[in-house]
């Protein structure tokens, strides 16, 4: 039996800006490729220097989503595996702003204070997929430099539980805006089902993006994107995990960030404990000596701290029973 690819393309009507509350905008069955398009969080509008978020953006219609997906043989309990097969630019310029009261380096609503805000400015950046580089051009002064592309989604995520709806730029247990680069082409996440179906949905793409995205937005881009979808069954997560290749990840969202902090190290120590058979504190002790602490963003509703370990470690545990090994071999199919 082939592959099954399905297409989905959206129309500016058809953006979701929050994870639960709506509607499948189409059906997959466990095991499907998905090939999307993703706007970037301005919802295209915001092209060049002249282009204000604050002019051309209406509040709350920011960070729109694909989706979702309604994943066939997902039930609470389950888990849903999205491997990231590739993640693409779109179009060959891509943008990123400073706000009057949003990011780590200026007052905002949650930590006010009587400083003047910043100013609104915007970066433009070429992109050359074909070179791999991100052109940065300072604004006022004669300075480039070509980074290296890496491109991620942002926002990632399924329905919330208990009937909630939650905006597109929360990150919290089902997901949603955790802004780690880590979650780029040819890592596999894992989401726990809280709702039939699940209701996957992605967006946010990013060209690229510094650790904690500190000024609150990266390389802000348009994506063509596949991924697979799984289904595996009988089994929770409770926070959003990532599997790369070398790696296994878990998150944490909340506030303050030692909070974030926390439930990915508890996540991440109580998964390697049920992957080897340590005891809690044994693989406490593991986690803490051989693991890293990749941030995700600063500068959210919800803060997201990552917890990361090198599979090396595991002496050959497969975490879910080998799902990334078994998408990354039909990702090279495509």
């Amino acid at each position: 039996m082939g592959l099954n690819l399905v297409t989905y393309r959206p129309t500016p009507e058809d953006y979701a800006y929050t994870f639960g509350g709506r509607a499948p905008v189409a059906r997959l069955r466990a095991g499907d490729a998905l090939s999307v398009y993703t706007e970037d969080c301005f919802g295209g509008k915001v092209l060049g220097y002249d282009d204000f978020p604050s002019q051309v953006c209406e509040f709350p219609y920011l960070n729109p989503v694909t989706g979702p997906f309604f994943v066939e043989g997902a039930e609470p309990g389950d888990t849903l595996a999205v491997h990231f097969v590739s993640i693409t630019p779109a179009r060959d310029r891509a943008v990123s702003t400073t706000f009057p009261h949003f990011g780590a380096l200026t007052s905002t609503s949650h930590t006010a204070s009587l400083q003047p805000p910043l100013e609104e400015r915007i970066w433009v950046y070429e992109l050359d997929v074909a070179k791999g580089v991100a052109r940065y051009s300072a604004r006022n002064s004669d300075y480039t430099v070509d980074l290296p592309l890496d491109p991620m989604h942002g926002t990632v995520g399924v329905a919330p539980a208990a009937f909630e709806s939650r905006m597109t730029i929360t990150p919290d247990a089902h997901g949603g805006n955790m802004d780690s680069p880590e979650l780029r082409a040819g890592v596999t996440a894992y989401f726990g089902v809280n709702v039939p179906g699940a209701l996957f949905a992605l967006g946010d793409g990013h060209a690229r993006q510094g650790h904690g995205e500190v000024c609150g937005t990266a390389v802000e881009s348009a994506m063509n994107t596949v991924v697979i979808v799984d289904v595996i069954k009988g089994e929770a997560t409770p926070w959003p995990r990532l599997e790369s290749d070398a790696a296994i990840m878990s998150t944490g969202s909340a506030r303050p960030l030692e909070d974030a902090y926390r439930i990915s190290q508890h996540d991440l120590v109580t998964w390697v404990s049920g992957l080897t058979g340590l005891d809690a504190l044994d693989a406490y002790q593991l986690v803490s000596q051989a693991g890293e602490a990749p941030v995700g963003n600063v500068c959210d509703p919800n803060y997201t701290m990552l917890a990361k370990i090198d599979k090396s470690v595991l002496r050959g545990a497969l975490p879910y029973h080998g799902v990334h090994d078994r998408l990354r071999a039909v990702a090279a199919r495509i």
